[in-house]
C-alpha cells in the first residue's frame, strides 16, 4: 500500500507482520498487569526485519481487497516464516479469551452460507436494558472497554461508567480509551516521529532498550500539507507544484521515509497522493477490523483536528495534540471525560440548488450557539436518508469549527453503499453488516427506531437550510447570500474585529487602477485576489465539485471569463476527483476559468496559497485595500489564507468560481449580475447555477468504482521523486547538528527516571495578555515566515536564501525555528501593546518592546518565570502541537484563561504547562489585571494533594488575589504534570518494564 526506503514487497511483510504482532500486542487487556507489562513488549524489542529474505519480497500488498490476494491467514504462514515471534504471540492470543473479565459474551459472528467471520465481544449478551438507550457513539466506546478490559489499564468499573452513561456522563467521570488505530500528517507528523527518534535516544541514555520505542497500533502518515500554490493557472501546475515542493521538503521527506523503516508499523502515504482525510475516507478507513478473527469497530485518533471527516462514514475518530497520539502509537490507554452526547435530528429534504456546504455552515453556526465543546454530536432522523455520505462526511469535517469532539453518523445502508462505490469488496462490506447488526451499531432506518437518550437534543428541517457563506474572519460567522452585500458595508463600517474593518465611508468606494502583465486592472474594497477550491471539508463531495464544473461549463457557454488578476486554483483531495472531472468534461470549462489543478494537498486552506502577484500585492498595501479571498475551505482566521487578504470567506466550490467570475465579494446576487456575456446580456447567478437534478445526473455518470480501485492501486506505486530518496537503516536518527528542518529538541535533557513533582509558579512576569478566540493560527508557528522575524533572522544566520525560507509548517521538525515562531503571527493582538497589532510585547522590567521571542528568553535568560492571560476560546483551531511546545520553549509555565479548546488544553497539559480557568463571570478586565503585575500560582509540591478540577488561589504583587480552576481534568493528566509531561511519563513507564 505504501512506498517505504526498503523494497515495497520487503515493506508489505513488515506491515503485515506489525499489524499482527501489534494487534496481538493490543490485547495485553486480556493479560495480567505483571504479564502485560513485559512479555509483548520485550518480544517486540527483539523483532528485526533487517535480513528479509528476498523470498518474500514478492508478496503482495497488504490492501483493501481491491484484488485477488492471498487471505490474512495464508499471509500469516508466510510470514511466520520470517518470524518465529510470532507463533509465541499467536500462541498467547489463543489462551486469551479463556482469562478475559468479559469471556462469558466473547462469541461467534456466523456467516450466511455457513463458516464464521469471526468472534467479537457481543453487547446484547449483556442483557443490559441500558445498553439499548446508549448513543451509537458511546457503544463503541463501550466495546473498547468491554475488549480491553484487563482490570488494570482498563476496568470493570470503567465498563460500569459507560453503561450507566446516562447518570454518570453529567458527572464528568474519567475513562480510558484505546483507539484502534492513529493516523497522522506530515507536518504533524515531522514532529511526532522527531520526538520518537529523540525518545529513543533517551531510551538509550537511560539505559534502557530503544527498541521499546515502536508504534503499537497502525500508524499512517499521508503527506498532504507540504505542497503550495506557486503555479496556478497552468496545464503544468501539478508537476511544477511537485518538483518545487520536493526541492523544499526534500530532507523532510527522506526523514518521513526513514522513518516508514526504523520505526514498526508505521507507513507513508507519498506527496502527491491526496489529502489525509479523503484518502482516509475513501480507503483507510475500516468501519470493522478483523485482526486474525478478533472483530471491533474501527476507531482512530489524528493529529489533524479534521480527523473527524471519518465520522461521517461510522468510524469514531478526532483529534489529538501530536503528544498524546505518540503515547497512543505506544500503547497508552487516552483519558478522556465520558462525554455528553448531543442528538441532532435531521428532518425534511435540502431544496434544490442548496449544496452541503451551505448545510455544514449552517450545522455550525447552530452547534456554536448551543455550546458543544468536549460533546459528540450524534446525527439521526428521517433526513438522513436524503443525505450522501459525502454530504455526511462534509458535516462531520467541520466538528472543530463548530466545537464538538466529533460529529457522529451512524452506519447504514448509505454508509454501505458509498464502500462499495469506493471499492470495499463485497464480502469485506457483508462483514461490517453483519458484525454491527449483531452487535446493536447498526442504523436501518427501515425498522422501527428504538428512542436513545441524549444529554441534550437540536433538530434542523433540511427544507431551511439557505445558500450561505462565512466569514470574513471566523467560521461560524454564516451569512447568507442574500445578506451578504448589506453585511460586507456592514463590516467595512464596523470597528476593527471579528466582524469590522473600520474603513471610513469617504475610503470605501475607493477604485485603485494598476498594469497588470500590461493589462489595465483595478481594485476595490472587497475585491477578490484568490479564489481557491480546496480543503478536504469539499473536495471529497462529488456533487460540488462537479458542481462547480457545471457552473463554469455555463458561464463559459455565456462568454464570462475570471480576471486574469486573481489567484485561482483547483487542489482535490484524492486523484478520484481528478478522474471523474475528466470524464464528465468539466475539468475543461474549469481550466478555461483558470482552477486547473494545482496539486493534491491541503494547499490555500492552511496557508499554502503561494505568492499574489507583486503588482496586486502593490495595489492592495500601497492604498490600504481589503482585498478577498473566497475558498472551499475550513478555517479562515485572519492571517492564515494569505498575508495580503484580510476578507477570507469559506464557500461551496460552486460559489468560489462564482465569486471568482463576479470579481468581488460586494453584491448581491439575487439583484445584481455576475457580468455580462457575449451577446451584451447581463448574467445572473441564476444563469449559472446548476440545478439538484443535473448534478446528480453527472455524479451517477461520471464517479465509478473502479476510478477508486486505479487511484489506490497507484499511489501504494508512490512517484519517481519519492522513490529515488534514499534513506539510512539504523534505527537511530543520526542528527545534523547544521540541518534547519531536522533538529533533536531538548525535552529529555539532563531527564533520570525519577520524576520532578509539581511545579509552582512564583513571581512570574505576564509574557502576554490576550483577549477572546486566540486561535492556535495565533500562537503556533504557521503559513510563511515573515523576512522580519526572529525565525527568518535565524535562518540567515545559517545561510539559508529567503527564497528557500520555506513555511513554518514544514520547519516544525526544528525546536529553534519553532520557538522563534511561537506568537510570531502578524495579525496577532496583544493587550501589552496598547493597541499595536502583531508579534510583538512589552519587557515589563525594561519597559521596551520587543518580539515575543527575544521578550521570552531574556526571562528565561534571568530566571524568571512566564504566564500568559487569555479570554474565551483560548486555543481554538488546529490542533497544532506547537501551540503548547512553543510557549513550553519559550519559558511560558501557566495560561490562565476564560476557556480553552479541548485539544490545546490537552497539549498544554502534556507540555507541562498549567492551564487555569477563570472563575464564571471574571477574566482579567473584571479583575482589573493588565498584565503589567507578577503572578505567584500556589500549588501543592505534592502531587497528591493535588485533584482534578480544584480551585487554586493566585496571587500578584499589587495585593490582589483571585481564584481559578486548575484544568488538569483526569488523574492521568496530574500523573503527566508530576511527570513533566506526557512523553517523559511514558520512556519512564517504558524503561522500567
Amino acid at each position: 500500500m505504501y512506498i517505504t526506503a526498503s523494497s515495497s514487497a520487503s515493506s508489505s511483510i513488515i506491515r503485515a507482520a506489525s499489524s499482527r504482532s501489534s494487534s496481538l500486542f493490543s490485547f495485553r487487556s486480556f493479560l495480567s498487569p505483571s504479564v502485560s507489562s513485559t512479555s509483548p513488549s520485550s518480544l517486540l524489542g527483539r523483532r528485526s526485519f533487517g535480513t528479509i529474505s528476498p523470498a518474500f519480497r514478492s508478496l503482495p500488498r497488504w490492501s483493501h481487497c481491491f484484488h485477488s490476494k492471498p487471505s490474512p491467514f495464508r499471509l500469516t504462514t508466510q510470514i511466520r516464516a520470517v518470524s518465529p515471534v510470532l507463533d509465541r504471540l499467536e500462541r498467547t492470543f489463543s489462551s486469551m479469551a479463556s482469562e478475559h473479565p468479559f469471556k462469558g459474551i466473547f462469541t461467534t459472528l456466523p456467516k450466511p452460507g455457513g463458516g464464521e467471520f469471526g468472534k467479537f465481544y457481543s453487547l446484547p449478551a449483556l442483557n443490559d436494558p441500558r445498553i439499548d438507550k446508549l448513543p451509537y457513539s458511546i457503544r463503541i466506546l463501550l466495546e473498547s472497554a468491554i475488549r480491553n478490559c484487563d482490570n488494570f489499564q482498563v476496568t470493570k468499573d470503567d465498563v460500569e461508567k459507560i453503561i450507566d452513561w446516562e447518570k454518570t456522563s453529567p458527572k464528568q467521570v474519567e475513562i480510558p480509551f484505546k483507539p484502534a488505530r492513529v493516523l497522522l500528517q506530515d507536518f504533524t507528523g515531522v514532529p511526532a516521529v522527531v520526538d520518537l527518534a529523540c525518545m529513543r535516544d533517551a531510551m538509550n541514555k537511560l539505559g534502557s532498550d530503544s527498541n521499546k520505542i515502536n508504534p503499537l497500533v497502525p500508524v499512517d502518515l499521508v503527506i498532504d500539507h507540504s505542497v503550495q500554490v506557486d503555479v496556478a493557472r497552468s496545464e503544468n501546475a501539478v508537476q511544477a507544484n511537485m518538483e518545487l515542493e520536493f526541492q523544499r521538503n526534500k530532507e523532510r521527506f527522506a526523514f518521513l521515509k526513514w522513518g516508514s523503516t526504523a520505526f514498526q508499523n508505521m507507513l507513508v502515504v507519498p506527496p502527491g497522493s491526496g489529502i489525509v482525510h479523503q484518502v482516509n475516507l475513501e480507503y483507510l478507513g475500516r468501519v470493522v477490523f478483523n485482526t486474525k478473527g478478533l472483530l471491533y469497530p474501527d476507531s482512530v485518533v489524528g493529529t489533524d483536528s479534521h480527523t473527524t471527516m471519518i465520522d461521517g462514514l461510522g468510524v469514531a475518530g478526532w483529534g489529538v495534540g501530536g503528544i498524546e497520539a505518540e503515547a497512543t502509537m505506544l500503547g497508552q490507554p487516552m483519558s478522556m471525560v465520558l462525554p455528553g452526547v448531543v442528538g441532532f435530528k435531521l428532518a425534511g429534504k435540502m431544496r434544490n440548488g442548496v449544496t452541503a456546504t451551505d448545510l455544514v455552515l449552517t450545522v455550525t453556526q447552530m452547534l456554536r450557539k448551543h455550546g458543544v465543546v468536549g460533546k459528540f454530536v450524534e446525527f439521526y432522523g428521517d433526513g438522513m436518508s436524503g443525505l450522501s455520505l459525502a454530504d455526511r462526511a462534509t458535516i462531520a469535517n467541520m466538528s472543530p469549527e463548530y466545537g464538538a469532539t466529533m460529529g457522529f453518523f451512524p452506519v447504514d445502508h448509505v454508509t454501505l453503499q458509498y464502500l462499495k462505490l469506493t471499492g470495499r469488496s463485497d464480502e469485506t462490506v457483508a462483514m461490517i453488516e453483519a458484525y454491527l447488526r449483531a452487535n446493536n451499531m447498526f442504523v436501518d432506518y427501515n425498522e422501527p427506531q428504538q428512542d436513545r437518550v441524549y444529554s441534550s437534543y437540536l433538530e434542523l428541517n433540511l427544507d431551511n437550510v439557505e445558500p450561505c457563506i462565512s466569514g470574513p474572519k471566523r467560521p461560524h460567522d454564516r451569512v447568507t447570500l442574500k445578506d451578504m452585500k448589506a453585511d460586507w458595508h456592514s463590516c467595512l463600517d464596523s470597528k476593527v474585529g471579528f466582524k469590522g474593518f473600520a474603513i471610513p465611508k469617504e475610503a470605501q468606494e475607493k477604485v485603485v487602477n494598476f498594469s497588470f502583465n500590461g493589462q489595465p486592472a483595478e481594485l476595490k474594497h472587497g475585491s477578490v485576489v484568490i479564489a481557491a477550491i480546496t480543503s478536504c471539508t469539499n473536495t471529497s463531495n462529488p456533487s460540488v465539485m462537479l458542481g462547480a464544473g457545471l457552473v463554469a461549463k455555463k458561464a463559459c457557454d455565456l462568454g464570462l471569463q475570471v480576471k486574469p488578476w486573481i489567484k485561482t486554483s483547483l487542489a482535490p483531495g484524492s486523484g478520484v476527483v481528478t478522474k471523474y472531472l475528466l470524464k464528465s468534461g468539466l475539468q475543461e470549462y474549469l481550466n478555461e476559468q483558470g482552477f486547473n489543478i494545482v496539486g493534491y494537498g491541503c494547499t490555500t486552506c492552511i496557508g499554502n496559497s503561494g505568492e499574489i502577484n507583486e503588482s496586486v500585492g502593490a495595489a492592495i498595501t500601497e492604498n490600504d485595500i481589503v482585498a478577498a479571498a473566497v475558498l472551499s475551505g475550513n478555517r479562515n482566521f485572519e492571517g492564515r489564507v494569505h498575508p495580503l487578504t484580510r476578507a477570507n470567506y469559506l464557500a461551496s466550490p460552486p460559489l468560489v468560481v462564482a465569486y471568482a467570475l463576479a470579481g468581488t465579494v460586494n453584491i448581491d446576487f439575487e439583484t445584481e449580475p455576475i457580468g455580462t456575456g457575449k451577446n451584451g446580456k447581463d448574467v445572473f447567478l441564476r444563469d449559472i447555477w446548476p440545478t439538484t437534478e443535473e448534478i446528480a445526473e453527472v455524479v451517477q455518470s461520471s464517479v465509478l468504482p473502479d476510478m477508486f480501485r486505479a487511484t489506490y492501486e497507484s499511489i501504494t506505486k508512490g512517484n519517481p521523486m519519492w522513490n529515488k530518496l534514499s534513506v539510512p537503516e539504523n534505527t537511530l536518527y543520526s542528527w545534523d547538528p547544521n540541518s534547519t528542518y531536522i533538529h533533536e529538541p531538548p525535552y529529555f535533557k539532563d531527564m533520570t527516571m525519577d520524576p520532578p513533582g509539581p511545579h509552582n509558579v512564583k513571581d512570574a512576569y505576564c509574557l502576554l495578555n490576550f483577549g477572546d478566540s486566540i486561535t492556535t493560527d495565533h500562537i503556533s508557528p504557521a503559513g510563511n515566515i515573515q523576512k522580519d522575524s526572529p525565525a527568518a533572522k535565524f535562518l540567515i544566520e545559517r545561510g539559508v536564501d529567503r527564497k528557500d525560507f520555506n513555511s513554518y509548517g514544514s520547519r516544525r521538525g526544528n525546536d529553534e525555528i519553532m520557538a522563534r515562531g511561537t506568537f510570531a503571527n502578524i495579525r496577532i493582538v496583544n493587550k501589552l501593546m496598547n493597541g499595536e497589532v502583531g508579534p510583538k510585547t512589552v519587557h515589563i522590567p525594561s519597559g521596551e518592546k520587543l518580539s515575543v521571542f527575544d521578550a521570552a528568553m531574556r526571562y528565561k535568560s534571568s530566571g524568571e518565570d512566564t504566564i500568559i492571560l487569555a479570554g474565551a476560546e483560548y486555543g481554538s483551531g488546529s490542533s497544532r502541537d506547537w501551540a503548547a511546545k512553543g510557549p513550553m520553549l519559550q519559558g511560558v509555565k501557566a495560561v490562565i484563561a476564560k476557556s480553552f479548546e479541548r485539544i490545546h488544553r490537552s497539549n498544554l497539559v502534556g507540555m507541562g504547562i498549567i492551564p487555569l480557568c477563570f472563575k464564571s463571570g471574571e477574566d482579567a478586565d473584571t479583575l482589573g489585571l493588565t498584565g503589567h503585575e507578577r503572578y505567584t500560582i500556589n500549588l501543592p509540591t505534592d502531587i497528591s494533594e493535588i485533584r482534578p478540577g480544584q480551585d487554586v488561589t493566585v496571587t500578584t504583587d499589587n495585593g490582589k488575589s483571585f481564584t481559578c480552576t486548575v484544568r488538569f481534568d483526569t488523574e492521568v493528566e496530574l500523573a503527566y504534570f508530576n511527570h513533566g509531561g506526557i512523553l517523559p511519563y511514558v520512556i519512564r513507564n517504558l524503561s522500567k518494564q
